[in-house]
């Protein structure tokens, strides 16, 4: 029903939780990086909120409807027109058959979300939709759409004119500054305290080798504990080396000296210890910054991390529409 005229940059179907259940063979969760945002747009043209729909990042898509549809982009600005004329972001819009959507360069925000009534309706691959880059699975051919394919997508009966109440959307402003949460462990205890102190009060940069796997940070130099300096050597030999075990999604994982935080397409082990884990609530902010966006972490318990994901969760509902 949709028309690739223009990919965009890695233009994928995703939809949420995304594949849940593969951890321990090595498949992540995959799905919307913004889930937020994806949710939302979801509600806004009638699909449960985790039918699959399009995250678009940095540059956005030309698509063109072979028959009429209902439509809603949120997330990033990318400055979304249908044949030209300006979209309304955070609203659901009637698309005719043969008009085109196209988005641009991010304006505001990295992720943009495109989601229509019915859902984007590819095949699920061990029970996702969504698109895996490096396993090649999932969405279409398990790759970034492509210019010339076919976008299928399943029947609905949706209205639109729905607006998502301001208050109920993620602030993706102006700033390049990123108040980060994150909770201590699991392997907290191989770094000093003077590390510990400088994670929450120093300013840590966003590296361009950033993506879907990981986020590279440029800060100061870490310091550890006797553990990690004094150990048996089936743990390596520089301090931030460990035994292989399992990475928590969302994980601060030192690599060396540089801490790679562990999102969606993230692999599920290694040996590398992970001081911090950045929760799920926080996702979304880590989806909306661009490179050389500055992150600030704050310190929060695991209920609090609970809490902010139930506040969030509670949004991506109806009640959040006007």
């Amino acid at each position: 029903m949709i028309s690739v005229i223009k990919p965009g940059l890695e233009t994928s179907v995703q939809d949420w939780p995304g594949r849940i259940g593969y951890w321990e063979q090595g498949f992540p969760p995959s799905g919307p990086f913004d889930s937020w945002s994806f949710r939302l747009a979801n509600v806004l043209v009638g699909n449960q909120p985790g039918e699959a729909g399009l995250e678009c990042q940095f540059m956005g898509p030309t698509l063109r409807f072979e028959r009429a549809a209902i439509i809603a982009v949120t997330g990033a600005e990318m400055n979304p027109t249908l044949d030209g004329a300006p979209l309304e972001l955070w609203a659901s819009h009637v698309v005719k058959a043969g008009q085109i959507l196209a988005l641009g360069p991010a304006r505001k925000g990295a992720r943009s979300y495109i989601a229509v009534a019915g859902g984007i309706d590819v095949p699920p691959v061990l029970g996702s939709r969504s698109t895996f880059h490096m396993a090649g699975i999932g969405g279409i051919e398990g790759h970034a759409i492509k210019a010339g394919q076919t976008l299928p997508v399943g029947e609905s009966k949706s209205v639109p004119g729905r607006r998502v109440k301001p208050a109920a959307r993620p602030t993706i402003g102006e700033s390049r500054v990123w108040q980060i949460e994150a909770v201590r462990g699991p392997n907290d205890d191989w770094v000093d305290e003077a590390a510990h102190q400088r994670f929450v009060s120093v300013d840590w940069k966003l590296q361009a080798r950033s993506n879907r796997t990981g986020y590279r940070l440029d800060g100061p130099e870490w310091t550890f504990t006797p553990r990690a300096t004094n150990k048996r050597p089936e743990h390596g030999e520089h301090p931030s080396n460990v035994l292989d075990h399992g990475y928590p999604v969302g994980t601060v994982n030192l690599c060396g000296q540089t801490p790679i935080i562990l999102v969606v397409d993230a692999p599920s082990t290694g040996g590398f210890i992970n001081p911090y884990t950045v929760p799920s609530a926080a996702f979304w902010k880590l989806a909306q910054a661009k490179p050389n966006d500055i992150f600030k972490f704050n310190l929060v318990t695991v209920d609090q991390a609970h809490e902010l994901r139930r506040a969030i969760d509670r949004l991506c509902t109806p009640a959040s529409l006007e």
